[in-house]
């Protein structure tokens, strides 16, 4: 296995690093430029598109995988683990649905990279981004959520799908921030597909891993001070690719017979879908726009507590490795009682920060 982790992880890592690096450059030659507003915390102009490093480090490590698997897959050599040599045509048969993924992500993306360019009125992104997550739906990406009518899961998977876009969108607001947790995600779903009893998902954890390596070449860049931001298209592209994986990552088969491991990405992603949550109830209830920037995030809460920057987005991810590893736990317990009491620790954890940002600040 181990191998096969280093693979995905340094690929992705060196395209990402190395294409963060040159967008770096080319970013300002074609006014690809986030300025410093009364709504974002940057003082300085800083080059976006760190998203389109963040899609090659996905996009040619999976490439270049594709190429192999075709290669290999009636022949694999010798020295390849008998345990994913068994697997080539599996992942053969599976390429049409996970380049289908790719194809619509990247139009979100593309989307985005519009927007930074020459921000896009936010209903018509919205509407392509339900137009998108109900394509792929129709392609047969869709849960279940053990109803026996069809349009149910498929309802759900699409509102999935838009959450999770806008929630990685909502994080990308302080450096390092949205990067860094889409990488913890990333890496505990990554764990929980590989150590899989009996049954690894090496296609989904092995996406994972090559999502979690071009996270880390992008963080290089983008950690404060940032040098680059991956504005909405690298937040598009994740947000709707970790949102598609974890409908193919089967987290829940008639085998286990613990339904209760469905609740796994939820727990995973509370901290992504605590904050647009929030924000959005706290816009609506200002009467305003649930898509009106402003400076009422998670992240900046914290701040106003009296954290600085970085200390903020350390807060928001251990917060986020915390939900996540409770998530990890459920595939540990046997009993819907025990799996109630792992997300109820979750729930614990949120509304603590919910008390905590509360609070009332007394004067020095």
């Amino acid at each position: 296995m181990w191998p096969f982790i280093a693979g995905c992880l340094v690929s992705a890592f060196l395209v990402s690093f190395l294409v963060t690096g040159l967008m770096r450059w080319v970013a300002p030659q074609i006014g690809l430029i986030d300025k410093p507003a009364a709504r974002k915390v940057h003082l300085v102009p800083t080059p976006l598109g760190g998203g389109v490093g963040i899609w090659c480090g996905v996009v040619l490590p999976l490439v270049a995988a594709q190429v192999l698997i075709l290669l290999w897959r009636t022949h694999p050599p010798a020295w390849l683990p008998l345990e994913l040599s068994q697997h080539l045509a599996g992942a053969a048969f599976r390429a049409r649905e996970l380049w289908g993924i790719i194809a619509a992500a990247s139009v979100l993306a593309i989307t985005g990279l519009v927007d930074d360019l020459r921000p896009l009125s936010w209903k018509l992104r919205i509407a392509l981004q339900f137009g998108v997550s109900i394509a792929v739906v129709l392609s047969g990406v869709r849960a279940t959520v053990f109803v026996s009518v069809p349009w149910v899961g498929g309802v759900v998977s699409v509102l999935w799908f838009v959450v999770l876009v806008n929630s990685f969108n909502f994080l990308d607001n302080m450096d390092g921030l949205s990067g860094g947790v889409a990488l913890i995600v990333s890496t505990i779903f990554a764990v929980m597909m590989l150590t899989k009893p009996n049954d690894p998902h090496w296609f989904v954890g092995g996406f994972f891993l090559i999502v979690a390596g071009s996270l880390v070449g992008f963080l290089c860049h983008n950690w404060s001070p940032a040098r680059i931001f991956m504005g909405d298209s690298g937040s598009y592209f994740l947000g709707f690719s970790i949102a598609c994986m974890t409908l193919l990552g089967t987290f829940y088969t008639p085998s286990d017979r613990n339904q209760h491991v469905i609740l796994a990405p939820l727990c995973v992603l509370a901290v992504p879908l605590y904050d647009i949550c929030s924000v959005v109830l706290i816009r609506i209830r200002e009467g305003r726009s649930p898509f009106q920037p402003d400076k009422k995030h998670f992240s900046h809460r914290l701040v106003a507590l009296g954290l600085t920057r970085v200390q903020a987005v350390l807060t928001v991810q251990l917060t986020t490795l915390t939900t996540g590893l409770l998530g990890l736990t459920l595939y540990s317990v046997t009993s819907w009682n025990a799996a109630v009491v792992v997300v109820a620790c979750v729930g614990c954890i949120l509304m603590l920060i919910a008390i905590l940002e509360a609070a009332p600040r007394e004067s020095a």
